[in-house]
């Protein structure tokens, strides 16, 4: 859990994925249209991928991936980000985050 809250804090928006997963790839770009920049973790490729996978459940997400965390907390995975987005309240979460330069 500790590798998992350290990776998570390292930026402002991080994403733990698979790179088989639909779903992740589907938050991905919700994020880049949004004009964020997220840390991508596949964690598919991290030796601890096991770990860190039951850590994210452990920590509240109902799926491993994707896990979205924003300023170092976990936000969700793809039902709690799409309601946040749908709601109007994801923007302002991620406000700190979006780059407006191309």
């Amino acid at each position: 859990m500790d590798k998992v809250m350290r990776m998570s804090s390292e930026k402002g928006v991080v994403i733990f994925t698979k790179n088989s997963c639909c779903l992740c790839y589907a938050v991905q770009i919700l994020f880049r249209d949004l004009r964020v920049h997220p840390t991508i973790h596949e964690i598919d490729n991290d030796p601890d991928c096991r770990e860190i996978e039951k850590a994210l459940v452990r920590l509240g997400c109902a799926n491993a991936v994707p896990a979205v965390f924003v300023s170092g907390k976990l936000v969700g995975s793809t039902n709690e980000v799409m309601s946040l987005h749908l709601s109007g309240s994801l923007v302002p979460l991620i406000k700190p985050y979006q780059s407006f330069h191309n």
